[in-house]
């Protein structure tokens, strides 16, 4: 989502390392370039004049000034504003009420209300074991409330049997009594969106509110839609008084602008990021590391932890087995592009790495995309098992019949096949040197080749 701002802030602070010492000069001419990288972000002007002037009087300070590295400095200070800007720590869903613990989740239509009010039920039925509930109080978009239903099917979380005719207080009422008798934990109401705020909605929202006293009241805001995101997050907490908010679609083509301005203007956390279409693509909001991705410099926290829940650890030891015995084959080159998959796609992975913006776009510039990745795998897939054990065999008829079977080109197969020569000439060094050798030359060894 901040791709932009990354680059524009990423240029900026290069040209501020390369300066040994820095003038008032050198740091107003670099804040006058913040101030239009930010707007240009979509950052709103109010936020926009308040950063700068914030960093702006920490950096022109002599401590500085006279620092060994006053460029690192500056950052060090962009970064930290960058955090007090997106909120202080993280902010997790308070639970910590007699259940049914109840979320109500507002926004305007389009937002992925629904899909979020899946995901968030998801999320506590698997990592904090919660029995859930969901309720669709939409009564207007057409099958808003059957939609939810498949859902919950899908993330095998209960939910509330619709009647038709009843009005959002009535489910709200009935989705209550359902969940203290059934004794669930957490209860989600998924309240009704429209294109834009009207006081209709205002006074529907307003009475399922005061029904149901919900413990969170989440906004669920697109990211896409910029500065518009910020002006319906301060109506809807006027109007209704919201306790959180959910950004949605972080993984298009948003600015990002609205983000940062979001948390500065309500006052209100930024408690989780919808990063995909997935059930399980919900992320906690951290703005620290947020920050650390704006400014390029990775995220390796969100790595690890991405990495620990997604690699199966049996699997992965006995993958190190066969690297160490020099017996890596197809299949498991295969595996590993279902991990990079599984991990979020090479984008996904590079956007967690320190300092890899410009490789980013050498990626692009090497056609290195996703759909690559895919072809690869195929390719592969429309091997025998002995030809993925043995390329050896691989004859002109049988890449032929390979790149007929997976929708691919001859020239395609051989790419993949010298792909695979060269990773298992990486492997026999990588096993000559041990550990350390294997995960120095890893990576460069999974790029596939460019096109």
């Amino acid at each position: 989502m901040f791709e932009g701002l990354t680059g524009r802030l990423g240029d900026i602070f290069d040209r501020l390392r390369r300066n040994a010492v820095l003038t008032e000069d050198d740091v107003a001419t670099a804040m006058r370039e913040v101030r239009i990288a930010l707007l240009e972000a979509d950052v709103a002007l109010p936020v926009v004049k308040q950063f700068v002037a914030a960093v702006k009087q920490r950096a022109v300070g002599q401590e500085v000034l006279r620092s060994v590295s006053p460029g690192q400095q500056v950052v060090k200070i962009v970064h930290d504003h960058l955090v007090e800007l997106l909120g202080q720590g993280e902010t997790d869903l308070m639970l910590n009420a007699p259940p049914p613990v109840v979320l109500l989740m507002v926004g305007l239509q389009g937002s992925g209300k629904t899909t979020t009010s899946a995901k968030i039920a998801y999320r506590l039925r698997t990592r904090e074991r919660k029995k859930v509930l969901m309720a669709s109080l939409d009564t207007r978009r057409p099958a808003a409330q059957e939609q939810l239903s498949v859902l919950g099917e899908q993330v095998d979380v209960s939910t509330l049997p619709i009647v038709a005719g009843q009005a959002p207080t009535a489910i709200t009422d009935r989705a209550l009594s359902t969940a203290r008798l059934a004794g669930y934990d957490v209860l989600v109401l998924d309240t009704a969106g429209r294109l834009a705020i009207d006081d209709e909605l205002m006074d529907e929202v307003a009475a399922v509110r005061d029904l149901a006293q919900p413990t969170e009241t989440l906004l669920v805001a697109d990211a896409m839609t910029g500065q518009d995101a910020v002006a319906v997050a301060s109506t809807f907490d006027l109007r209704i008084g919201i306790t959180g908010i959910v950004l949605t679609r972080i993984d298009g083509d948003a600015r990002g602008g609205g983000a940062l301005s979001m948390r500065q203007i309500t006052g209100k956390p930024i408690k989780l990021l919808g990063v995909g279409e997935k059930v399980d693509a919900l992320e906690t909001f951290h703005p620290d590391r947020i920050a650390g991705r704006i400014l390029g410099m990775g995220d390796v926290v969100s790595l690890v932890e991405k990495a620990a829940e997604t690699i199966d650890r049996a699997e992965a030891e006995k993958l190190a087995a066969k690297v160490q015995k020099g017996s890596f084959d197809l299949d498991d080159m295969a595996a590993q592009f279902r991990q990079i998959r599984k991990m979020g796609g090479m984008s996904g992975l590079m956007g967690l790495l320190p300092g890899v913006g410009k490789l980013k776009n050498q990626m692009k510039d090497a056609n290195v995309d996703e759909a690559q990745i895919k072809r690869m795998e195929a390719v592969i897939l429309s091997m025998t098992k002995a030809e993925r054990r043995d390329i050896r065999v691989l004859n002109a008829s049988r890449r032929r019949r390979i790149a007929a079977g997976s929708g691919t080109s001859v020239q395609d197969v051989n790419r993949l096949i010298k792909q695979f020569q060269e990773m298992q000439g990486m492997m026999k060094k990588a096993k000559k040197l041990g550990k350390k050798g294997l995960m120095r030359h890893g990576l460069p060894g999974m790029l596939p080749p460019p096109r």
